[in-house]
Parts: C-alpha cells; sequence; structure tokens
C-alpha cells in the first residue's frame, strides 16, 4: 500500500530543491466555515506561489495521505465533511479507506515523512485548561517532540493554557523562538503576556537554527511563534469580555472533554459578530508569508 502520495508539483520542488511550506486541512474543513474556507485555501497557496515558494496542502483521501492536492482536492476538503485525523487516526483512515483533515500533528507528521521542513497553520495545539484533572493535551506537542519540521503559529488559542503549554515544550525539548518578538502570542492577541527566552529577527536566522538543529540530531521540531500585527489584533478588552462569556456558558452547558474547545471556539465566533473569524483569517496569512520567507532560506542554504 502506498504510504502517501505526492503532487506532482510538490514531487517536482522535492527533486529540485525549491523551498516548499506544508499546509494543513483542518482549518480548512473544521475552522472556518463554507465558502469562505475554499476561498482562504485557495488563498493561502497564491500567498505562496506569488513568492515563488510551493504549497503542499495535506489531507488523507480515501485513506491515502496526499502531500500537495490539485483543485479537486482543495474543493474536496473545503466542501466534504471529513474526519478530524492526528496522527493516531491515519492507519485506520487507510484501512476505512476514509478522508481526513490533516491537524497540525498529523501534518507536520506527514510533511515530515515527505522531506518538507517548514509548516505554516494558525494557531498550535496545547495544554488545556484544567489539565491537571482531565489530562487533556494536543498531540500537537508530542509529535514535535520527535518531528524535525519547523511550525509557524500564531502561539496557541488563548482559550488552552498557555503557561503550561510552554512548560510542556521546554520539558520536551522543543525550542519556541519567538519571530522579531520576544513575546509569545495569543493566537488573537499579538501578546499573551508571557516573554520567550529566544527571539530571531529573520528567516536566515530561523533556517540556521534548524540547521544546527539537523547538526546536533536531537530529531525534535522547532516552534516559530509570530504574532499578528498589533494594528490586525482584536481588541484585547473586547477579546476578554468575549471569553469569559464563553466558558461561563460552556459550565452551564456542561460541556466537558473534548468538546469545549469546538464549544468555545463556535460561541466566539458568534458572540464577537465574526470578528474573531476575521482575525483568524489576517493572522493565518501572516504566518503563511513566513513560512514562505524561511522555506526560502532553508531551501538557500541546502
Amino acid at each position: 500500500m502506498t504510504s502517501f502520495v505526492l503532487s506532482p508539483e510538490v514531487s517536482k520542488a522535492l527533486d529540485a530543491g525549491k523551498p516548499i511550506v506544508a499546509l494543513e486541512s483542518t482549518i480548512i474543513s473544521h475552522g472556518l466555515p463554507r465558502p469562505r474556507n475554499l476561498e482562504a485555501a485557495k488563498e493561502f497557496e497564491e500567498i505562496l506561489r506569488s513568492s515563488g515558494v510551493v504549497p503542499a496542502t495535506i489531507a488523507i483521501l480515501d485513506g491515502i495521505p496526499h502531500i500537495g492536492l490539485d483543485a479537486t482536492g482543495i474543493d474536496r476538503i473545503a466542501n466534504e465533511d471529513l474526519y478530524k485525523a492526528s496522527v493516531r487516526d491515519i492507519p485506520i483512515l487507510a484501512a476505512k479507506k476514509a478522508s481526513g483533515a490533516t491537524t497540525v500533528a498529523a501534518t507536520a507528521h506527514l510533511a515530515s515523512l515527505a522531506g518538507i521542513r517548514v509548516f505554516a497553520t494558525g494557531g498550535l495545539g496545547g495544554v488545556h485548561r484544567g489539565a491537571i484533572d482531565t489530562f487533556d493535551e494536543s498531540a500537537d506537542l508530542s509529535t514535535l517532540a520527535v518531528t524535525p519540521i519547523t511550525v509557524v503559529s500564531a502561539g496557541v488559542k488563548s482559550v488552552l493554557d498557555i503557561p503550561a503549554t510552554l512548560e510542556r515544550l521546554e520539558t520536551l525539548s522543543v525550542p519556541v523562538i519567538g519571530y522579531k518578538t520576544n513575546k509569545f502570542p495569543a493566537f488573537w492577541l499579538t501578546d499573551s503576556g508571557y516573554t520567550l527566552d529566544w527571539h530571531l529577527d529573520s528567516a536566515a536566522e530561523i533556517a540556521a537554527a534548524m540547521k544546527a538543529q539537523d547538526a546536533l540530531g536531537h530529531g525534535q521540531g522547532i516552534v516559530v511563534a509570530n504574532p499578528i500585527p498589533i494594528q490586525k489584533q482584536w481588541d484585547p478588552k473586547e477579546h476578554d469580555r468575549v471569553l469569559a462569556i464563553a466558558f461561563e456558558a460552556a459550565k452551564k452547558a456542561g460541556v466537558t472533554g473534548k468538546a469545549v474547545t469546538p464549544f468555545l471556539l463556535g460561541f466566539i465566533v458568534e458572540e464577537s459578530g465574526g470578528k474573531s473569524l476575521e482575525v483568524n483569517l489576517d493572522l493565518a496569512r501572516n504566518n503563511v508569508r513566513v513560512a514562505g520567507e524561511i522555506a526560502k532560506a532553508w531551501a538557500a542554504i541546502q
């Protein structure tokens, strides 16, 4: 059985050593409403192509992981009801010949298998609030501990436990590097209030850190924390107000476990009148652009 399929565009780029950026499909299938999600998927790819970078949107179609999608594949992840697939789900989907949108963890794993070293997402998964009782922690973290890929994200969503997430990444020896800042972002907000130990100011420096990481043989990934520009962030006071209402709503509804985050995010979009969604799109675009620059710097030193 084929472990994965490369699109012709991605295959040629890998053979030629051209810059490539992996893109997840969960943000398209589960994170954005239709038809905005199809528009966003096309836009993210066009941002990369227009800067000379090959996009590799990743998804599992009919049981087979696809690294790079054609127009039909992009349409499928936007319009079909797909499973949300993490790393553990990939073999099950293969056995069922079912389709799934890949999470950060699954996208990072499959991209690395294909030899792609840079990945753009919106926000990284992390440790959930109350995890001391529930042990609820995203597989994104443990996957990055064993996967040599650089993930550009706007930190983690503020509905998560940010300090606990940073502690886990430190424990797993996954470097977290602020891009032109030493402040760790909180997805919709430029500054979570937590300070990073390290920051780098150019894509070339990030690529140099990647090369040094390889030379040391550690095998971990790197998280590049790329905050949304301050003029585009969600108003912090409004953000705090909506989050407080969302947590109270989840408590009253008796929502627990894995259902909490989807409930909160859906509630936040509604309560914010769509503002959170627009900020989400802005930060994703910003991450795609920065990832493209890092991919070009990485290709240049190979």
